[in-house]
């Protein structure tokens, strides 16, 4: 079973050449880092809005092209509403750029845990895993993924879900969240700011539910950060006025990096 893009032609281009040209302009415009990042935290927007803050974490791939076959996608559900964690039975996940092949054993191995369960209606129509795929793609060389759509969970499940998939370098997590949504710019600057120093002192506690719609994911991430003695570093902060022009409704943006 495949699962076919969703968001293809809305959210991002689905022609693959229009769309390989635009993952470049964005790569291009960020800066790299001498160090390859374990775990970071991007925003799932259309990419006109949050893509060119995506590509800030995403660039800091580039000298592990080749090392990374494995990546752990976690992120919200926007469509369906569950408690735990949702996987799919899907053998790989379809984008304009190819296939990319589904870890079956590491779903089969989660799966094992009570709280994490086969829900398709959770994965097909979801757009917070889909978005990251292109960037990934255009990245990496030869990698599996781990698809997660996130329910109403406690941080110490994804914790333990992310602990047992962490692995060595060949295993990037990415977690998926935009961050507040819908006011105005200036209101919008002081709830991220505010949010962010709480992702960057491993307070997910604090996140509220309006802070982060992945807080889910960003949660469990913190408590494993914490609970191996890692620091999470924002690298950029920006939201929807300062890349698509509209100011007065706005939805933040943040990368985040974990270098272990």
């Amino acid at each position: 079973m495949n699962r076919q893009p969703a968001v293809a032609g809305t959210f991002y281009p689905a022609e693959p050449q229009q769309l390989h040209l635009l993952l470049d302009q964005y790569l291009n415009d960020a800066d790299t880092a001498p160090k390859v990042p374990k775990a970071i935290i991007v925003p799932h927007a259309g990419y006109i809005y949050s893509g060119p803050i995506a590509a800030t974490a995403y660039a800091r791939l580039l000298k592990a092209h080749d090392q990374i076959s494995r990546v752990v996608l976690i992120g919200p559900s926007h469509r369906v509403g569950f408690h735990g964690l949702a996987i799919t039975s899907a053998q790989n996940f379809v984008t304009p750029l190819g296939s990319i092949e589904v870890d079956q054993r590491a779903v089969h191995a989660i799966a094992q845990l009570p709280f994490v369960d086969y829900l398709e209606q959770a994965h097909v129509m979801e757009h917070s895993l889909e978005v990251h795929l292109p960037f990934l793609q255009e990245m990496l060389d030869d990698f599996k993924i781990v698809p997660i759509v996130t329910g109403d969970a406690p941080a110490e499940q994804v914790a333990q879900v992310l602990g047992m998939l962490w692995g060595g370098e060949e295993t990037l997590i990415v977690v998926s969240s935009d961050l507040s949504h819908y006011h105005d710019y200036a209101t919008c600057q002081e709830l991220d700011k505010a949010t962010s120093a709480a992702i960057e002192k491993l307070q997910y506690e604090s996140l509220g539910i309006d802070s982060a719609c992945g807080r889910v994911a960003i949660g469990g991430l913190l408590k494993l950060a914490r609970d191996k003695s890692l620091a999470v570093k924002n690298i950029d902060l920006r939201n929807s006025g300062d890349t698509a022009g509209d100011k007065k409704r706005v939805v933040g943006y943040g990368a985040y990096v974990i270098e272990a």
